[in-house]
C-alpha cells in the first residue's frame, strides 16, 4: 500500500488556495501600510509649509496625489521583494560558499558581487553622468560626447572596483574577527590624508560617491551576505560581526575616486 493511501499516516495539510491568497493580500496591505506610515511624516512637514509658511495651494494637486500613491505602492513592494529574494538569497550563497570551505572562491564572490551591484546602481548611474556634464562645463574635460562618456564610465569602474575590494576586506574581518572600528579608523584617517592631496575638484565627487554607493541595489545584497557569513562561521556573532560591510562600501570609493583624480 501507498503511504498516500495509508489511512494511519498523517500526511502535511495544503493550505488552500483561497487561505494563500487571503495570507499574500494580509501581507500585502501590512507592507502598504507601512510604507505609508513611513512617508507620513515627509507628508506632513510639505503640507505644513505649504499651507502655513508659504500659504498657497498646493499645485497639481490631483497630480501629486497620484505620484504619492505609486511612491507607497513602489516602496512597498520593494521592501517585499527584500525580504523575499534577495535577503534570502544573499545569506543562502554565503552558507554555500562556506560549507564549500574554499576561501579563494568566497573572496571572489564577494567582490564580483560588490563589482557588479555596484555597476548596476541607479544612483551611481546618475551622479556619474551629472559629475561628467560638470566636469565638460568646467573645462577639466574635453566638452565632447566621447569624453563626457568616458569620465562617467570611469568614475562607475573605480567606485565598482573600491566596493569590490572593501567586500573582500569585509569579508576576511568576519572570517579572521577582526573588531570593525579599527578598519573603519585607519580608512577614514587614510581619506583625510589623502583629502590634502587631492585637486580639489574631485574631493566632493569622491566624497558623494562613497554616499550613491549604499544603495537600493548593493545594501540589501552586501547586508544579507554579511549576515549570512556571520551567521554560519562557528564563534562569530551575526549582531556583532555581520554588520559593517556596507561601511567598508561607503568608505572605500572616497580614497578610490581620489585616487582616480590625482591619476588622470
Amino acid at each position: 500500500m501507498h503511504p498516500r493511501d495509508n489511512p494511519l499516516v498523517k500526511h502535511p495539510v495544503k493550505p488552500s488556495r483561497l487561505a494563500t491568497i487571503k495570507r499574500i493580500a494580509r501581507r500585502s496591505l501590512g507592507s502598504l501600510r507601512e510604507s505609508a506610515l513611513a512617508l507620513l511624516p515627509i507628508v506632513l512637514v510639505i503640507t505644513f509649509f505649504q499651507a502655513v509658511v508659504l500659504r498657497e495651494p498646493i499645485p497639481d494637486l490631483g497630480t501629486i496625489l497620484a505620484g504619492a500613491l505609486m511612491v507607497v505602492a513602489g516602496l512597498a513592494l520593494f521592501v517585499r521583494g527584500l525580504q523575499m529574494a534577495l535577503f534570502p538569497l544573499g545569506e543562502e550563497m554565503a552558507y554555500r560558499f562556506v560549507r564549500r570551505g574554499n576561501l579563494w572562491l568566497l573572496l571572489l564572490f564577494a567582490f564580483t558581487l560588490g563589482f557588479g551591484t555596484t555597476v548596476a546602481e541607479p544612483a551611481l548611474i546618475a551622479i556619474a553622468e551629472e559629475a561628467s556634464e560638470v566636469a565638460a562645463g568646467g573645462r577639466i574635460i574635453q566638452d565632447t560626447e566621447a569624453a563626457r562618456t568616458g569620465y562617467a564610465v570611469g568614475l562607475r569602474l573605480t567606485v565598482a572596483f573600491a566596493v569590490g575590494v572593501a567586500l573582500v576586506v569585509g569579508v576576511f574581518r568576519i572570517l579572521k574577527g577582526w573588531p570593525v572600528q579599527y578598519l573603519i579608523i585607519g580608512g577614514y584617517l587614510c581619506v583625510v590624508v589623502m583629502t590634502a592631496f587631492a585637486p580639489p575638484e574631485i574631493i566632493g565627487i569622491a566624497y558623494d560617491s562613497g554616499g550613491v554607493t549604499t544603495s537600493t541595489v548593493t545594501v540589501p545584497l552586501v547586508a544579507a551576505l554579511g549576515i549570512g557569513l556571520a551567521s554560519t562561521i562557528h564563534g562569530r556573532d551575526p549582531l556583532i560581526d555581520g554588520f559593517g560591510l556596507i561601511a567598508f562600501a561607503a568608505l572605500t570609493p572616497i580614497m578610490f575616486v581620489m585616487a582616480y583624480g590625482m591619476m588622470f
